[in-house]
C-alpha cells in the first residue's frame, strides 16, 4: 500500500489542524514537514506528529520530498506555493477559498494544469452529509426548476469564537483575506452556486463594519448572483450571536422548496406536504478532504464538484465580481475581463 508524503505549507489557517488529524487518520500518509515563519506554529505541528519543520516553505519544497502539499497560509500567499509545488509533480491541498483575487486563483489552475497535478479546494461544507443530498436532489429535479438559492454563513466573529491570533490577523487583513467576512464567508455560497449553476450573468455586491470597533475591512457582506434562471444569494457575518430558525441553505423551486436544518434535508413539495429526510453515511473516499483527494489519485480520477479547481475558480470569480460591485457601487457582468 502507497503511502503519501505530505508537507504543510504555512499554518495560520486554523482549518489545518482539523485536516492534519484527518491525514493521520488516513492509514497511508506520513505526515513529513510543516514550514511556518510562527515558532509556536511549528511546536503545535510537531505535537501533532510532524517530523520535521521549517521557517519557510520554500525551504520546506527545496528539501523534501512530497506527494502532497497542504497550503494553509494566508489566501494571498497560497499562489506562490502552488506554482511552486506543482512543477515539483506534487499534488496541492488548499483551504477555502483559493486565493485573495480572481488573478491568483487563474495562475493556480494554469500551474496544475500545465504540471499535470491535482489541485484540490478543500470546503468543509462538501463533506457534510446533508449538502451532497440536497444538491443531489435540486440536481435531478426534485424541486422543479430552481429560482432562488441562499446560504448564510454567519458567528460572532473571528476573534470572537476563538480563532487563534494566526488566523484572525490575516482575516482582518485586505491584502492577505481578499476582503473580510465577505472573502470568508460569502466564498461558501459562491462555491455552492458555481457547482449548481455555473458563472452568473450579473453580481451584486454589498459590503460594510456594522458592528465591530476594532479596524477590519467588513463584518457584513452579501453577493447576489442573476443567472438566466435563478437568483443565487451569499451572505456572509461576522456579528450573530444567535442562529436563526429557518433553513440554511434553502432552495425555491417550481415544484417546491428544499433546505437543511438540523443537519437534515427537508423537502416541502408544491401540496403542502413536508418530509424530512436523514441523510445517508458518506461513502468511504468520500468522508473528509484528505481522503477525497487520496482516493481520487489512487483511481485516477480528477477532484469534482465544489472542490474541483474550475468549480472554485469559478466561485472565486463571483467574489472578484461581489467585491469589485461593492467598491463601485454597481453590478458586475461576468465574466470579468482582466
Amino acid at each position: 500500500m502507497k503511502s503519501y508524503r505530505v508537507g504543510f505549507a504555512g499554518l495560520v489557517h486554523d482549518h489545518v489542524w482539523g485536516e492534519m488529524e484527518h491525514w493521520k487518520a488516513l492509514g497511508k500518509a506520513e505526515l513529513i514537514a510543516a514550514a511556518d515563519p510562527n515558532r509556536p506554529l511549528l511546536e503545535k505541528a510537531r505535537e501533532n506528529g510532524v517530523s520535521r519543520t521549517y521557517d519557510s516553505w520554500e525551504e520546506m519544497l527545496e528539501r523534501e520530498e512530497l506527494d502532497i502539499v497542504e497550503v494553509a497560509t494566508d489566501n494571498a500567499s497560497a499562489v506562490k506555493v502552488v506554482e511552486a509545488a506543482a512543477p515539483r509533480g506534487i499534488h496541492i491541498k488548499i483551504e477555502k477559498p483559493m486565493a485573495a483575487r480572481l488573478e491568483q486563483a487563474n495562475r493556480m489552475v494554469a500551474a496544475v494544469k500545465k504540471a499535470g497535478v491535482q489541485l484540490m479546494i478543500h470546503w468543509p461544507t462538501a463533506f457534510q452529509a446533508q449538502h451532497p443530498l440536497m444538491f443531489k436532489m435540486i440536481r435531478r429535479g426534485d424541486i422543479g426548476q430552481p429560482y432562488y438559492f441562499r446560504l448564510r454563513c454567519a458567528h460572532a466573529g473571528p476573534k470572537e469564537i476563538g480563532c487563534s491570533n494566526y488566523f484572525y490577523e490575516w482575516l482582518y487583513d485586505e491584502q492577505k483575506n481578499g476582503a473580510g467576512a465577505l472573502m470568508d464567508y460569502c466564498c461558501y455560497g459562491a462555491d455552492m452556486c458555481s457547482y449548481l449553476f455555473g458563472l452568473p450573468e450579473r453580481v451584486v455586491g454589498i459590503r460594510a463594519v456594522l458592528a465591530k470597533d476594532y479596524p477590519l475591512p467588513d463584518d457584513n457582506a452579501m453577493i447576489l448572483m442573476k443567472y438566466d434562471k435563478v437568483f443565487g444569494v451569499a451572505e456572509a457575518c461576522w456579528t450573530e450571536v444567535a442562529t436563526p430558525l429557518q433553513p440554511n441553505p434553502i432552495c425555491l423551486g417550481s415544484e417546491g422548496n428544499i433546505g437543511v436544518m438540523n443537519k437534515q434535508v427537508i423537502i416541502q413539495k408544491k401540496n403542502g406536504d413536508v418530509e424530512t429526510i436523514p441523510p445517508p453515511v458518506l461513502p468511504e473516499g468520500e468522508r473528509n478532504g484528505p481522503e477525497y483527494l487520496v482516493s481520487c489519485l489512487e483511481t485516477g480520477r480528477e477532484v469534482e464538484g465544489q472542490c474541483s479547481a474550475k468549480v472554485s475558480r469559478d466561485a472565486q470569480e463571483i467574489l472578484e465580481a461581489g467585491l469589485l460591485s461593492a467598491d463601485r457601487g454597481e453590478a458586475v457582468d461576468l465574466p470579468i475581463t482582466m
